[in-house]
This record gives C-alpha cells, sequence and structure tokens, in this order.
C-alpha cells in the first residue's frame, strides 16, 4: 500500500480547523501533526489552499442492483460517490428482488466487494410477513447497518401497515430502525379527491398529493412504536416544517434513541422548482414548499435534525416523464451531495465544521460505525481534499450517474472535490477515477 503524507492542509475535524500535516500508512491515518518530518520515502501531496474533511458517509443511496441495472450499479454509482467526496454509503432494500432474506442481502455484499470503490453496508428490508427473518440481523449487528422499514408507499412487497408486524420489529430489534414515514391511505384520499378535480395532474400537484400531513402522521407512528418499546429509530428525509415538533435536541447524539435525517434536495430545491424542473425533482417526500427548507435548515442548525443525506435514487430520463402516475419518484444526488453543502456554506447559511459534523461525524456516531467519520490517529483514511476557491459547473461531461443526468445541469458550484481516498488510497484526483482500489464492508461496534 502506497503512504502518503499530506503537508500543510487545513483539517476540518470535530468542530475545530487546524493547519496541519497527516501521514497515512496502511490504508489507516497514522499521524496528524503540525509538521511531520519521515525518514523513508513516501508520496507527499501539496495541500497547501485546501481544505481535509472526513470522506462523507450517505446513509440513504439507492444504486439499484440486483434487478434495476439499466438505469445504475453499484460500480457506477459508487464510481460517482467517490467524486464527489462520499466514501461509505448505505443502501436501500428496495432492489429486486428485495433484499428480504439474509441470503438476498449477502448477495448484495458480494457484488459490492467486487465492484464498490467505496466502503458499503446494505440494510434488510422489512415486509409485513418477514419479520422472523428480519430479526436474524440481531446475530449479524457489528455487520449491517440496520433494518429499513417502508411505513408509506413502496415497490413490491416493502410497504409495512400490519401492526403486529410493527410490533413485533420494533419490540425485538437490536439493531437500529430506519423507517420511511408517509401514510399510504392519506396518500390514496389525497390523490382521489385532487384527481377528482382535474383530469391530467403536473408535477406541482405531487406535495399537495404527499403533504405535511402525510409525512407527520406516519413519523408520529413510528416515534409511538419506538417508544413504547424503547427501539433504537432513525426517520429518514424528514422534508416538513410540522414532523419537526416530534425532535428535541437536548441530548447529546450518543444518547439519542430517536434521530432523524434530511436530504440535501429538501435543503436545496422547494415547490417553486417544479415549475421549471417539473418530474426531474419528484421524489418521495415530495419537495414543498418554501417554509419548510427554511424550518429544515433551522433545525439543522440547531440539532433537533441530526444527519445530511442524498437518498440518492436514479432513474432513466424517459422513466421521469409524464404523466403523473408514470413518472418515477427519485432524483440523482450523491455526486454533488457534498457540493450544494459547500455552496450553503459559501453564502454563510452553515459552517464547514457544521458540514463535517452532519455529513461524517454524526452517521458515523448514529450508526456506531468502526473506525471511521472523523481525522483521528488510527482511523481509516477515508479523506476528502476539497478547494474552496475554485469553481465546478455540472455537466453532461461529468456527471458520473448511470442514468446520465442531474437536476444541478449547469449549476456551478463554488468549491470543488480535488482528491478522494477510500482506505488510504486515491480513488479520484482532478477529475479522474482510479479504479485500482476497491472499499471495504463497514463493521459497527454494536
Amino acid at each position: 500500500m502506497q503512504k502518503y503524507l499530506i503537508k500543510d492542509i487545513l483539517v476540518v475535524n470535530e468542530g475545530k480547523i487546524k493547519l496541519s500535516d497527516v501521514f497515512i500508512s496502511n490504508g489507516k491515518i497514522e499521524k496528524i501533526a503540525p509538521i511531520i518530518q519521515l525518514s523513508f520515502a513516501v508520496k507527499e501531496i501539496n495541500g497547501k489552499g485546501l481544505h481535509l474533511l472526513p470522506g462523507v458517509i450517505d446513509d440513504q443511496v439507492h444504486f439499484r442492483e440486483p434487478g434495476l441495472t439499466h438505469k445504475a450499479n453499484i460500480y457506477t454509482e459508487s464510481r460517482a460517490a467517490v467524486a464527489g467526496g462520499t466514501t461509505s454509503f448505505m443502501e436501500m432494500p428496495n432492489t429486486i428482488p428485495n433484499a428480504l432474506t439474509i441470503s438476498l442481502l449477502e448477495e448484495k455484499y458480494a457484488i459490492a466487494k467486487q465492484s464498490s470503490l467505496a466502503n458499503y453496508s446494505f440494510f434488510m428490508g422489512v415486509s409485513n410477513d418477514n419479520a422472523e427473518e428480519a430479526l436474524k440481523v440481531n446475530k449479524l449487528k457489528d455487520q449491517i447497518c440496520g433494518l429499513k422499514i417502508f411505513m408509506g408507499s413502496s415497490t413490491g412487497n416493502m410497504l409495512v401497515d400490519n401492526h403486529s408486524a410493527l410490533n413485533t420489529i420494533f419490540s425485538e430489534s437490536e439493531v437500529l430502525i430506519a423507517t420511511h414515514c408517509e401514510d399510504e391511505p392519506i396518500i390514496k384520499r389525497n390523490y382521489a379527491k385532487l384527481k377528482s378535480e382535474k383530469d391530467i395532474l403536473s408535477a406541482a400537484d405531487h406535495p399537495i398529493i404527499r403533504n405535511d400531513e402525510v409525512c407527520y402522521e406516519s413519523s408520529l407512528l413510528a416515534i409511538q412504536f419506538a417508544k413504547k418499546y424503547d427501539a433504537r429509530l432513525h426517520i429518514l428525509h424528514i422534508s416538513t416544517q410540522k414532523e419537526l415538533q416530534l425532535f428535541g435536541n437536548m441530548l447529546p447524539l450518543k444518547d439519542k434513541r430517536i434521530t432523524s435525517e434530511v436530504c440535501v434536495h429538501h435543503l436545496h430545491f422547494t415547490a417553486d422548482d417544479y415549475d421549471k424542473l417539473g418530474y426531474l425533482i419528484k421524489c418521495n417526500p415530495a419537495i414543498k414548499a418554501e417554509h419548510n427548507k427554511e424550518a429544515l435548515w433551522e433545525a439543522l442548525l440547531n440539532d433537533k435534525l441530526d444527519v445530511i443525506a442524498t437518498d440518492h435514487a436514479p432513474h432513466l430520463l424517459n422513466e421521469k416523464e409524464p404523466p403523473y402516475e408514470h413518472a418515477h419518484a427519485g432524483l440523482p444526488l450523491v455526486q454533488h451531495g457534498l457540493q450544494i453543502m459547500l455552496h450553503y456554506y459559501k453564502e454563510g447559511k452553515i459552517s464547514l465544521e457544521k458540514i463535517v459534523e452532519k455529513m461524517s461525524h454524526a452517521v458515523a456516531e448514529c450508526f456506531q460505525i468502526k473506525n471511521r467519520g472523523f481525522i483521528r490517529e488510527g482511523y481509516q483514511a477515508d479523506l476528502v481534499l476539497v478547494n474552496l476557491n475554485d469553481t465546478y459547473t455540472v455537466g453532461k461531461e461529468n456527471i458520473l450517474y448511470k442514468c446520465g443526468w442531474s437536476p444541478l445541469e449547469n449549476f456551478t458550484f463554488p468549491a470543488s472535490i480535488e482528491m478522494t481516498m477510500v482506505n488510504g488510497q486515491i480513488v479520484f484526483e482532478q477529475g479522474k477515477i482510479i479504479d485500482d482500489s476497491s472499499g471495504e464492508r463497514l463493521s459497527f461496534a454494536r
């Protein structure tokens, strides 16, 4: 393994920014000091003028493999991830077939071992009738990120609306339970009402059909189950001001039993953007009115919201076309999630320290990931070097998603990703992917 010495770089870590040298050997961060001098040969990286961040850990992505590889796969999307500074990901079970058994879950791990440039973990899926199988992860809790429950609309057999199944999972799970919270009966009622009023629905109708009530009632139900059994609950992609009253910020993250995630698209877009982008930004939960975005920002900064993710969910462009019922929900974001947040840093909305906390530190702490998410001696060298004095414009020529498009196309970011390291190996440098290394399976201190 190549040894590296990063010289004169501004290290952003654990609430501080310090000028340091960083020595990397055997895939790990060996030493951090103001000046490091070595008596042996090492590849030196000039960090002057750059910032060093711990690699982003994205706790919610859909890489579509197996079964949906016409639009994405683990290899292509992990390439996009590392190009955007994401060094680890946790992928969702609604592939085809759904990851509802241990054997199907392990098949995904086998694919990632062969093809992923980033570190990886996969959620075990829960259905109305697989509770016994899902709970087998209790014996694998140091190897699997958690259980995923769709408490709302999903594909295949993934919608869980049976309270007996929910009682079983919440009462017996020894691992984190991640939930997609939208109330399916309310969605159906809203859709029927709107459809009776107009023949043709548009993208702008999506946040009316999947409104605040849809999200709030489902999130409330999940929290009620979690509190009943003192289960470890993590609610994904909070999108409404109303839901925020369900969360507190008085406890430190390590003591929270109920945590929450916000996604970059809910921090960046609003319902006003449907006029321009239409179905390109159709996603579940829906992007909603401006006041929700502002409330989410406030909750992120005051720690009601614990982590930032992307919910990267690629579809082909022809799958995003009208009519409303045909246009798939989800958008590709993993390559640009960190850059979106750096854009808001440049606008004075958020500090670099807070970005690192919410995209790296807090994710590692929330999921109890071993030896990642921080720039610490002895930790895996999952690192990203960013240039805050450069610009980067999203264009067809630099989009790495297999689907080939982005809702951010032609947007110019005020910062660029210069280099990404995964386990001490350079996987992305100055716009080029380096394919000769692979990520590792994440492990958890449970």
